[in-house]
């Protein structure tokens, strides 16, 4: 099978098991893991923080932010499309006592207007706006990548108005391959960046979480309570070294195979539209009112696996693991498809 369901189901290519293998390890949850404190170090130095803190999953890496940024009652603000509303449980309201205030803004964005616009009065019948995240890639906006200059501005209004903006980075590194962005003025315009290792760089497991000291000193106490402390994780930490060396370039692979899928899809008679495929995921809407199930049924016929993304809609995710014969297969499939 081709699996595009996610870019999550890569497997370590043989090297990252070797440097998985020959890591150096301790006991995280004392801070004595030399590879994990490399990485985080790393991390933070690379993206302008003053520290990093591994975690399990990008979702606990945002759930630990938003737990440290926002006290019981506050609101967070983030977009409609945005993973930590839609995917991670309700854990805004389960793990901080938090409401959310949805924004509006084409393919997941943020901009500065609508962000000052829907901040709460200062006055005590309303909840406090207490935190902005903002997501890059955006996973439902079909790979989107956010405008610097957007990003900017975000960055700019929130530091006038005193309130954190935190950055969803699940798929960061993807986005950062596609402006080519420098990692340290892009990392600086948040105070606290959640980076996913187990996307578009292909490691088993991991995210880190960036931020100040005093951020990060906190964020040990919220990961603790949630249960992220792990032991000799180093393996996992190696993995991450290793992608950030050898599996950042490559992504651009990853873009332009999703580009092939997207423009055939684009002129297909039973497809709707596409959205605009910048980066690795590609989501079309199919004509008449068809349901998704039809296509992924028919792809997994194929020996394809995809995603239904809503009741129209399907998704495909390119990574690590799915090369050029992959490409030829599916888009033979596709074409074939009616």
């Amino acid at each position: 099978m081709f699996d595009l369901r996610s870019d999550t189901v890569t497997r370590p290519t043989g090297a990252m098991l070797k440097a998985m293998m020959s890591a150096p390890t301790g006991d995280d949850v004392y801070g004595e893991d030399p590879t994990v404190n490399r990485l985080q170090d790393t991390l933070a130095e690379r993206f302008g923080h003053e520290a990093g803190l591994f975690c399990p999953s990008g979702t606990m890496a945002n759930q630990i932010a938003i737990n440290v940024h926002v006290a019981p009652g506050d609101e967070v603000m983030c977009h409609r499309l945005s993973h930590v509303y839609n995917y991670e449980g309700g854990g805004i309201a389960r793990n901080s006592g938090a409401s959310v205030r949805l924004l509006e803004a084409p393919g997941g964005a943020m901009p500065a207007a609508v962000i000052r616009s829907e901040v709460n009065p200062a006055d005590s019948h309303f909840a406090r706006t207490g935190l902005v995240c903002v997501e890059d890639t955006v996973n439902k906006g079909g790979g989107a990548v956010q405008s610097l200059e957007t990003l900017k501005e975000g960055s700019t209004v929130c530091n006038e108005l005193g309130l954190p903006f935190h950055l969803d980075g699940a798929r960061a590194w993807n986005a950062l391959r596609n402006t080519g962005a420098d990692w340290t003025a892009y990392g600086r315009m948040f105070d606290s960046v959640s980076l996913c290792l187990s996307k578009g760089l292909g490691t088993p497991a991991g995210s880190v979480l960036l931020g100040s000291k005093a951020f990060i000193d906190e964020a040990h106490r919220s990961r603790k309570v949630m249960g992220g402390g792990m032991r000799q994780v180093g393996i996992l930490a190696a993995a991450g070294l290793h992608a950030m060396d050898h599996h950042f370039d490559r992504l651009q692979e990853d873009h332009d195979r999703a580009s092939r899928i997207g423009e055939l899809l684009a002129d297909h008679p039973a497809v709707d539209h596409v959205d605009q495929v910048e980066t690795n995921i590609v989501i079309a809407s199919l004509a008449g009112g068809r349901p998704a199930s039809d296509l992924v049924e028919a792809q997994r016929a194929q020996g394809i696996l995809c995603s239904a993304f809503g009741p129209h809609k399907v998704r495909w995710v390119t990574h690590l693991d799915f090369g050029d014969e992959g490409l030829k297969h599916v888009l033979a499939a596709l074409a074939d498809w009616r």
